[in-house]
C-alpha cells in the first residue's frame, strides 16, 4: 500500500512544481479568447453567406434560374431553363412543381425590357385563353 502512495506521490510531482504565476494564467486567458473569437468568427462567417445565399461553385451546365418571385416567406414561382426550353415551376419548401412549359422561351431583350410580374401575368392570360 505504501509502494502504491509512493508511486501516485512521484506521479503528481511534477504538478506540484509547476509555475502558477499570473503571467501563465493570463497567456491561457489570452489564448482561450483568441480561440473563441476565431470559432465566432467562423459561426458568423457561416450564417452570413446562407442569409446571402451566394450560388454554389459548381458549374451547372444547361440548368439555370432566368427569374424569380417570391408569393411568400418561403414559396417562389421560377421560370427555370434547361437547354434550350424554359419551364414555369412554383417551389415551396416541400415540393417543387411544374406549372407550365413556355413555348416560346423567353429572350435576353424581354428579361431586361419588362418585369416578372408582367411577364407572369401575360403567361396566365395565355392560358386562360386555351
Amino acid at each position: 500500500m505504501k509502494s502504491y502512495y509512493l508511486g501516485m506521490l512521484l506521479l503528481l510531482s511534477p504538478l506540484a512544481h509547476a509555475d502558477v504565476t499570473p503571467g501563465h494564467q493570463l497567456d491561457l486567458a489570452t489564448t482561450l479568447g483568441s480561440l473563441l473569437f476565431v470559432i465566432v468568427v467562423i459561426l458568423g462567417l457561416t450564417w452570413l453567406l446562407k442569409r446571402m445565399k451566394v450560388p454554389t461553385l459548381v458549374n451547372q451546365k444547361g440548368l439555370c434560374v432566368v427569374r424569380q418571385l417570391p408569393v411568400g416567406p418561403k414559396e417562389r414561382i421560377m421560370i427555370v431553363q434547361a437547354g434550350e426550353e424554359q419551364f414555369l415551376v412554383g417551389v415551396t419548401s416541400q415540393s417543387i412543381q411544374l406549372l407550365s412549359k413556355l413555348d416560346k422561351p423567353l429572350t435576353q431583350e424581354e428579361l431586361e425590357s419588362s418585369s416578372f410580374s408582367t411577364q407572369f401575368s401575360q403567361l396566365f392570360k395565355k392560358n386562360d385563353q386555351t
